[in-house]
């Protein structure tokens, strides 16, 4: 895997996995890695604006290309799940922000919530864990994306400004 094109230090898998390399941070990389899904989260939503098809694929290409770059990682580092592995917090913010509309609230809502779930880990995000490779550094992730975006639903539903 390792010697696989884009599975060395500094290749492109490399580089997706850590989020730009957002997963080195010396603290909370997981909590830097999802500011880079916050800066995306705008750019999807224009996409989701035009056609909810072409969000779905291009959210379904991101998870895609997470889960590969995941498992990439894990050979470069030859961990179960790196520290430094941050995509996976990348989709599964996209996961919050999924067809919620963007403001500077609801990407704080989401940001806070999705952190929340990430970090408790309810079922099955826990349990999604134990998913074989990168399946398992992203899976989770993807859950607690949706428990996020459910409770940012409700948080913008008793009326929570979006700014």
């Amino acid at each position: 895997m390792a010697g696989e094109e884009g599975g060395r230090p500094g290749g492109i898998a490399h580089l997706i996995a850590t989020g730009l390399y957002t997963g080195y941070a010396p603290v909370a990389p997981g909590t830097f890695g999802t500011l880079v899904g916050v800066v995306i989260a705008p750019l999807f939503a224009g996409v989701a604006a035009a056609s909810a098809l072409a969000y779905l694929v291009l959210l379904g290409l991101a998870i895609a290309c997470a889960i590969w770059a995941a498992q990439v990682a894990i050979g470069i580092f030859e961990l179960k799940d790196p520290r430094q592995v941050v995509c996976d917090e990348i989709v599964g913010y996209l996961v919050a922000m999924a067809f919620v509309p963007v403001g500077w609230g609801s990407l704080l809502y989401a940001f806070l919530f999705f952190r929340i779930f990430d970090i408790a880990k309810p079922t099955p995000c826990r349990q999604a864990e134990q998913l074989p490779g990168g399946y398992g550094v992203v899976v989770d992730d993807l859950a607690a994306g949706v428990y996020a975006n459910l409770a940012v639903r409700v948080v913008l539903a008793i009326g929570a400004p979006i700014f």
